[in-house]
């Protein structure tokens, strides 16, 4: 990931805090946080601000100088990855648990990589603690930064220091305002079921280890986001939790994975609905696809592990009937059959995130809206109550992200879903809108003094 901004790596042992203290200097809750060893597996970004300056931080796995499994392994190659690109070091050790072999091993490490490093001592929550960590300096570290990230103790003094020893970039003013700029990321969450190769679409988008992949399902617990740039437009990838049915849902830290995992798909502009495409259309697929359609996202699907749906004699129109099928109530989005292995085709869903943002974004004249709306209503009038016909007298586009329209008529209680499935299809039709869903609010008109309805022929 580059970045202009200066970028601070966490890293730490298992269990030190780190995550408490990301979440803390980026002043949301965005990394999981429980006390577990080994919650955060990923390497995390988040933006931090200090008076008016502005850096990156990463949140890493924890870091194991002995790993003895795979996944360890993983985590630790991640830390080290993200001192790699960072401008400095936050070397996170326990105040209740004192220095450490393996606090240590790591300081070394850390040392030997050469980056402005800061030893900042977690969880020194009273002062009792905060004085007895003033032992570290007895180790022979020059200087030391006792915190409590939970309870906002010693923030200030460590964030001082970052700033004099790493200068750090004056914020944008206008940075506030990025939601009405063109130029502002489309924000792309990366949904699914467990182990059906979201990290691995992630990782093949971005042609590096940014996501730790392992065969175990759910390896992925944390939302991380990854911002790339493609054709000059830039992309913040939010690589989620798989989704599990609820009756799997057993442990705190999953539902609050769940949650995250939601609460990225609130903050995007598009969704990526990864599918096995082997496993095919499973309730688990159906209930994510229902969600974001709730929440009103663009949608694409991606059909992913397609190279061994294929050998196991698949057809694609096989799978795009069982998909239109099953998955009618979003057959408004585009389908793309991949394999994150192999890379096929993977680099279209870049071109495709932009089209369908580009419709879900988009608004329509509203002498074009009424002129269309006018040829739908003569060729299918809305439905008549009692006997009398329902006039619809014109239309107005109120908002973008989804597209939204109001229509007043007569009788707004008469109108019914078919009939909006309907003036959809040819919106679509005539309009675009591909991959984006359409709102439409009925509305009555109290008065038709003074302006005509739409006629419909006889």
């Amino acid at each position: 990931m580059s970045s202009p901004l200066s970028i601070a790596a966490i890293v730490g042992r298992p269990n030190v805090g780190k995550s408490t203290l990301f979440n803390r200097l980026i002043g949301r809750r965005s990394a999981l946080v429980e006390k577990k060893p080994g919650i955060t597996r990923d390497r995390n970004y988040g933006k931090a601000r200090y008076h008016g300056f502005e850096f990156i931080v990463v949140d890493t796995g924890g870091f194991e100088p002995v790993a003895e499994t795979s996944l360890i392994q993983k985590m630790a190659q991640q830390a080290q990855l993200a001192v790699e690109e960072a401008d400095c070091v936050l070397f996170v050790v326990n105040a209740q648990e004192g220095w450490t072999h393996a606090d240590e091993e790591i300081y070394r490490t850390l040392v030997e990589a050469g980056r402005p490093l800061f030893v900042v001592v977690n969880k020194a929550d009273n002062q009792r603690l905060e004085n007895e960590s003033l032992e570290f300096h007895q180790l022979g570290i020059e200087k030391i930064f006792p915190v409590s990230s939970e309870h906002n103790r010693g923030i200030e003094g460590l964030l001082q220091e970052v700033n004099q020893k790493v200068p750090l970039q004056q914020k944008n003013l206008n940075s506030e305002k990025q939601r009405d700029n063109p130029e502002t990321p489309v924000a792309v969450a990366v949904v699914g079921k467990p182990n059906a190769g979201k990290s691995s679409i992630v990782n093949a988008l971005l042609r590096k280890e940014r996501m730790i992949v392992d065969p175990v399902s759910g390896t992925t617990r944390d939302p991380v986001d990854s911002l790339c740039v493609y054709q000059g437009q830039e992309i913040l990838l939010v690589d989620t939790a798989g989704i599990r049915r609820r009756g799997k849902v057993r442990q705190k830290i999953e539902t609050f994975s769940i949650v995250s995992a939601l609460r990225s798909i609130e903050r995007s502009d598009v969704a990526l609905l990864i599918i096995d495409a082997v496993e095919g259309i499973t309730e688990q697929v159906l209930k994510i696809a229902g969600y974001v359609n709730e929440r009103r996202k663009s949608l694409i699907i991606v059909l992913n592990k397609w190279d061994l749906a294929k050998k196991e004699g698949k057809s694609r129109k096989e799978v795009e009937n069982e998909v239109l099928h099953k998955l009618n109530f979003i057959s408004f989005a585009p389908l793309i059959f991949v394999s994150a292995k192999s890379g096929q085709r993977v680099h279209q869903i870049f071109d495709l995130i932009f089209q369908v943002h580009k419709q879900f974004v988009r608004r329509i004249q509203t002498s074009d809206l009424n002129t269309m709306l006018q040829i739908i209503v003569n060729q299918h009038p809305p439905p008549s109550k009692s006997g009398r016909p329902t006039k619809v007298f014109y239309g107005n586009q109120v908002s973008v992200s989804p597209p939204t329209f109001v229509f007043m008529t007569n009788n707004p209680d008469k109108t019914n879903f078919a009939y909006e499935r309907y003036i959809a299809n040819q919106f679509r039709h005539h309009f675009g809108f591909e991959g984006t869903p359409l709102n439409f609010i009925w509305r009555k008109k109290k008065s038709t003094h003074g302006r005509k309805s739409i006629k419909t022929s006889d």
